[in-house]
């Protein structure tokens, strides 16, 4: 009865990795919407090309890039979340297309991927900020250079303790 209720018990536990399923839909989703706002954006800027200035034109390019890497970032989470938690995405084998990545990505791979990812979107918005200076005050400003350097230093840290955790797996 024991190894019964055991059994039960696991396979439900192993199943139960199915409730992520509707996360990674929800961010598929999320990229549609991604992809509407740049749409967007670029149609009203391109209607409104002859009014803007350079450093107008500079923030429309950098707009357009943060949300292409905040795209690649969604995609990153939505490939490598679901495969190393619910399941592998079989069709992709059959993909000339498969990105090289893809399946080889584990949860210490994504963790880098996606602070490297956070620390390029924060760049971009400090770039943004001192392209655009009259949009942003001293104190947000500097309120922005310090949360970017505190991502900085969380990517280091968490590299480091990547690198000193593969040394002991391999060294114990």
């Amino acid at each position: 009865m024991r190894r019964v209720f055991e059994g039960l018990l696991e396979r439900a536990m192993f199943s139960s990795r199915w409730a992520l399923a509707p996360v990674y839909v929800a961010l598929c989703l999320t990229l549609l919407v991604i992809t509407y706002k740049v749409i967007a954006l670029f149609i009203y800027e391109i209607t409104h090309l002859n009014e803007l200035t350079l450093n107008e034109l500079l923030v429309f390019v950098l707009h357009i890039v943060d949300l292409a890497l905040v795209g690649n970032l969604v995609l990153m989470v939505i490939f490598a979340g679901y495969e190393n938690f619910v399941s592998k995405i079989d069709i992709a084998n059959q993909s000339e297309d498969k990105p090289e990545w893809m399946g080889k990505l584990d949860f210490s791979g994504l963790k880098l991927k996606l602070i490297a990812s956070i620390v390029a979107i924060s760049s971009i918005g400090l770039l943004e900020a001192f392209i655009d200076v009259g949009s942003k005050t001293s104190d947000e400003i500097y309120l922005m250079i310090f949360i970017h350097a505190v991502f900085i230093l969380s990517g280091l840290v968490i590299a480091i303790m990547d690198y000193i955790s593969g040394i002991t797996k391999h060294h114990p």
